[in-house]
């Protein structure tokens, strides 16, 4: 065969042959390029000289299926669970829902996953099984747990990429490029949750039958012990200290309304003014990794979260005694 000028465009070809020798043109596609190509044929004998080019869907029947995508390094593979992993766990997931979603990636792209949460660390080890069912390879990684706050939008975001990495088929490439396009969507503002925060401690003081001025007394109370509880953590400060000094600042308030017999300030005010500071994800963690088997991270859970209501309860008391409120 003799390659011809061709015009792309238009996919007409040009011949400087003569017009006695007329040469017909056919159409090839090629895969990887997807672009057409006039390569001249000869004419076979008895033919009229031109030979009618197929159709285009003839054409595309011709391209080659894309080969299958080869699987990503082990080290590669441990790499991403390794931060997949500890973000789930960083915003605050169940141990059930960290392994259950670890272990649907790593299984989407041929490997076995092996994962062991602690308090403050985890181990996971990636193992890819050879044909005969033997461990082939094995990768080990130990990482720390840095808690950066609940974040419940992330925890659901993460656990819907698992399921797409198994029902799209994604590459390493891509899971990375969507875990970071999670992790890159910033949390509910510091200045929103400000004005929320008091709402909420509000609300509940309503729940409990209290009086508009007890509303008040307690929407103040959590305003300036939440600000406090922010600049703390910001400082570094020991998160029990930091519950201590909370609670006891947000209840000095509502203490002064009943030592100074404000109309309408009731117990009702003092009791409800440190509820915002209760550790309720850590200890629904806690109740589900009981539930789920996990014993020793959910007693490890459970005592850091009874440890954080005793801060609380202390706190308030030492208001109590300053103040010289006998009883709630």
């Amino acid at each position: 065969y003799e390659i011809s000028s061709c015009d792309w465009s238009s996919d007409v070809c040009s011949s400087d042959q003569p017009s006695s020798a007329r040469r017909a043109c056919r159409s090839f596609i090629f895969p990887q390029s997807f672009m057409s190509l006039q390569l001249i044929v000869p004419p076979e004998a008895g033919s009229t000289g031109t030979a009618a080019a197929p159709a285009p869907q003839e054409a595309a029947n011709t391209a080659r299926p894309a080969a299958p995508q080869p699987e990503p390094p082990i080290k590669s593979i441990l790499d991403f669970i390794q931060r997949y992993v500890a973000t789930l766990l960083a915003a605050g997931s169940q141990t059930d829902r960290v392994d259950r979603t670890a272990d649907r990636i790593a299984r989407s792209w041929g490997c076995q996953l092996e994962l062991a949460i602690l308090s403050h660390h985890f181990m996971l080890s990636v193992v890819k099984p050879s044909p005969d069912g033997q461990t082939s390879e094995r990768r080990t990684a130990v990482a720390s747990i840095v808690s950066s706050g609940p974040n419940f939008q992330r925890v659901a975001a993460l656990n819907a990429l698992s399921w797409n990495v198994v029902d799209q088929g994604l590459t390493l490439q891509e899971a990375v490029q969507r875990f970071e396009a999670v992790c890159a969507v910033p949390p509910i503002r510091p200045e929103l949750l400000q004005v929320l925060v008091p709402c909420a401690s509000a609300a509940l003081c309503r729940l409990f039958s209290g009086t508009p001025l007890d509303m008040t007394l307690v929407f103040l109370a959590a305003w300036v012990g939440f600000f406090l509880r922010r600049r703390l953590v910001a400082w570094r400060v020991d998160l029990k200290i930091t519950f201590v000094l909370c609670a006891f600042v947000a209840s000095m308030l509502p203490a002064m309304g009943m030592i100074w017999h404000w109309p309408g300030a009731t117990q009702i005010a003092l009791a409800t003014s440190p509820l915002f500071l209760v550790p309720g994800l850590p200890l629904i963690n806690a109740v589900l990794d009981l539930l789920g088997g996990h014993v020793l991270l959910g007693v490890s859970r459970l005592i850091r979260a009874a440890t954080l209501v005793i801060c609380i309860a202390l706190g308030l008391s030492f208001t109590m005694l300053l103040m010289g409120v006998e009883s709630l």
